[in-house]
């Protein structure tokens, strides 16, 4: 399939390039970004921050305005746009009957719009049929959720389906990739920690609660499970680091139900062979130094979920560390594999 990556020059975008090389389904045939870089070669354009060569296949691609009649022989957009320009190029792609995956914001508490991890809400893509951004359906809007609400949400599910959520506590140690280019000035970050980033806090439990919903016919059954989190941006390069202690509804006899409640989840897209899902989703580490970002987050391609540190607790019933690639995982691979389910299911043709 031939796909156009809108934000092509930014972080996101650059990401997006990096992972698509040599993809078994996915062929880029578009690159889109701002005024100020259209019309210029990719190599041009981009100031190329992955740590690898800027690939043969795009550097000498003339970069597009993002502009749907600029993309005219894609079947799908890739938006790694900032979410101050996102919402109109996006219901401007969708509108003229171009389906965007989308890595930014704008539209992720839409009822109407999917935010959606492939392993957690496979069937939300049901949304999809009651959108109107197109007359004849063919122009559609799917999210993947922020990079904190990733790791959360994949390590909250098999709890929540056996014990129910009651309520959490989170502090989040997010790595200084997720800030973008140029990102955190070093002065700030360098042998520190930053208390608070901004927009970060307010998106977790709504993204969590949506996540983890029930659908209902066209509607979703949202649980109603309160978050207290804090954000913090600490001196590590890739990996996000989420501290959570939870309170059930139904209260876990010991830790090891709560083990079980992992071991015996059931992958729902186990039997798809989507070239971007992880062999195994979870990665529960016994040792209690483990996981450290820097040694597992590129993990089964940057895709996996890594726990840590699983205990009763002595405020609510569990604490546990969670951790994953928070630019793959949380980004660009994530979208990535919404796509291959949205083939899948039949809604990428």
């Amino acid at each position: 399939m031939k796909v156009g990556i809108l934000g092509a020059t930014g972080a996101v975008g650059q990401k997006f390039i990096r992972l698509l090389q040599g993809h078994p389904w996915f062929e880029i045939e578009a690159l889109g970004a701002s005024e100020r870089s259209a019309g210029k070669k990719y190599k041009q354009a981009a100031n190329w921050i992955e740590d690898v060569v800027l690939p043969e296949s795009v550097k000498e691609m003339t970069v597009k305005n993002c502009d749907p009649a600029e993309f005219d022989k894609v079947d799908f957009v890739f938006s790694g746009l900032d979410s101050s320009v996102a919402g109109d190029i996006e219901k401007a792609f969708a509108s003229a009957g171009i389906p965007v995956i989308s890595n930014a914001k704008n539209y992720r508490q839409d009822p109407t719009v999917p935010l959606l991890i492939p392993e957690i809400n496979p069937d939300h893509t049901e949304l999809i049929k009651t959108q109107t951004f197109s007359k004849d359906g063919s122009g559609w809007i799917v999210t993947n959720p922020n990079c904190v609400a990733v790791p959360l949400s994949i390590a909250l599910k098999p709890l929540h389906d056996v014990f129910g959520i009651d309520s959490l506590i989170l502090t989040t140690m997010q790595a200084v990739s997720g800030a973008g280019y140029p990102g955190v000035a070093s002065l700030d970050i360098l042998g520190n920690v930053v208390p608070y980033i901004s927009g970060e806090e307010p998106k977790v439990g709504p993204e969590a609660r949506k996540l983890l919903s029930t659908l209902e016919g066209t509607d979703l059954k949202k649980p109603d499970f309160a978050v207290q989190a804090t954000a913090t941006r600490v001196p590590t390069i890739n990996g996000h680091m989420i501290s959570a202690t939870v309170k059930f509804k139904n209260t876990p006899a010991d830790i090891e139900e709560v083990k079980a409640a992992y071991a015996n989840w059931k992958n729902p897209i186990e039997l798809l062979d989507l070239p971007f899902a992880p062999k195994e989703l979870y990665k529960l580490h016994e040792e209690e130094k483990y996981p450290q970002p820097r040694l597992h987050a590129d993990w089964e391609n940057g895709m996996q979920l890594h726990l840590g540190r699983l205990r009763k607790a002595e405020v609510f019933d569990v604490s546990f560390v969670a951790m994953a690639h928070n630019t793959i995982r949380g980004a660009a691979g994530g979208a990535i594999l919404n796509a291959e389910l949205l083939v899948k299911k039949g809604f990428l043709k």
